[in-house]
């Protein structure tokens, strides 16, 4: 079976202590069920509720499940894509997105940076999400959302796009984390993404976002972006140096397998 479409939500290391064993791989119903899709794009699935965050309909989308929640982080294509979001959205389901997202979904509610929020029984709180250095692509603090999710008791963090800010290093107690790496940009590279999973200790973290290039060609076939696929010997090389950063730290590091071999 594809892991793509069972990375069960679970910390299995006993090294992790005793809250392991509310966290299992497997289809049983205590469990929440994390989907990678494509770049950005993850499903949430526990106890009948999915949750979608930026649904990419560029992406495969056959193991996407129609949603009881969707969570925008951005307002480029590959994070607020409409047509996925009405593909997926359950009727009257809410859509929380930024106000730049809001211009693309109007049938959307925004959640600004520090705003928490209880919807169909989920609390979402928005994380700013923002660049330190400068350079394009610009994302300038409270134009972007991370997401904190607590779902089926398990804090789990979605750090959309950003650099390592002090409204993350003040994040505690995340059993999850999603961390990008901004591959080739020199933003959130391994060691910087690698520093900021340190700073928040998550029980397991899945690093996403990290091939442009490929999220690039997806969009426009005709752009000869650069950068390499999933596979390449660039990418291989950035997320073996991510792993080689938190050895020996308590933190499983999960394979997300966010795009596909060639």
């Amino acid at each position: 079976m594809n892991i793509r479409s069972l990375a069960w939500l679970g910390l299995a290391l006993v090294s992790l202590g005793a809250t392991a064993g509310a966290l299992q791989r497997g289809a049983t119903s205590g469990d929440v069920a994390i989907t990678p899709i494509i770049h950005s794009s993850v499903q949430l699935e526990y106890g009948g509720q999915v949750i979608q965050v930026d649904p990419w309909s560029l992406g495969d989308l056959t193991r996407a499940k129609p949603a009881d929640l969707i969570l925008v982080t951005d307002d480029p294509g590959h994070h607020v894509d409409p047509k996925a979001i009405r593909q997926l959205r359950k009727p009257g389901a809410p859509v929380l997105l930024t106000a730049a997202a809001q211009s693309k979904f109007p049938d959307g509610a925004v959640l600004a940076n520090g705003e928490k929020k209880t919807v169909a029984g989920i609390t979402v709180e928005a994380i700013a999400a923002y660049d330190i250095k400068p350079g394009e692509p610009s994302h300038p603090k409270g134009k972007a959302n991370g997401y904190l999710v607590s779902f089926g008791g398990k804090r789990i963090y979605i750090a959309g796009v950003t650099e390592c800010v002090p409204e993350i290093r003040a994040l505690r107690d995340i059993d999850v984390a999603f961390m990008p790496m901004n591959l080739p940009l020199d933003r959130m590279m391994p060691a910087a993404a690698a520093e900021c999973v340190s700073a928040i200790k998550p029980r397991v973290v899945y690093v996403y976002h990290y091939d442009q290039g490929y999220a690039a060609r997806l969009t426009n076939p005709a752009s000869g972006a650069s950068g390499t696929s999933g596979t390449g010997p660039n990418i291989a090389a950035s997320l073996q140096a991510f792993r080689d950063a938190l050895k020996g730290q308590p933190i499983e590091v999960r394979d997300g397998d966010w795009y596909p071999k060639r």
